[in-house]
């Protein structure tokens, strides 16, 4: 059971073929979290009254799933000058938090 397998492709970074097998790995690891919901939201959509009222639940849901990174994406330089510093003190950090 302590055993761990890994894919390691020789795709260059920066291309399209880079970034649509990051998109597949993303999306294979995701399925668990939004299948469920995006389940229940299509099953609520199609038994609604009107498709206005199914349109209206999946752009609510897709405004929520993709705003966020949307921001990560306009806020990604101070984020990484942030986690330098948190990177400077993360020892320090472990010690506070009871780990080593």
């Amino acid at each position: 059971m302590m055993r761990e397998a890994r894919f390691h492709s020789d795709l260059p970074g920066g291309g399209a073929g880079s970034a649509y097998v990051l998109g597949l790995a993303f999306a294979f690891g995701w399925t668990p979290c939004i299948g469920p919901i995006l389940g229940a939201i299509l099953t609520v959509g199609a038994a609604s009254a009107t498709v206005a009222d199914g349109v209206l639940l999946l752009a609510i849901y897709s405004l929520g799933l993709g705003v966020p990174f949307l921001l990560a994406a306009m806020f990604t330089d101070a984020l990484t000058a942030r986690l330098r510093a948190f990177g400077r003190i993360g020892r320090v950090l472990r010690i506070l938090a009871g780990g080593s």
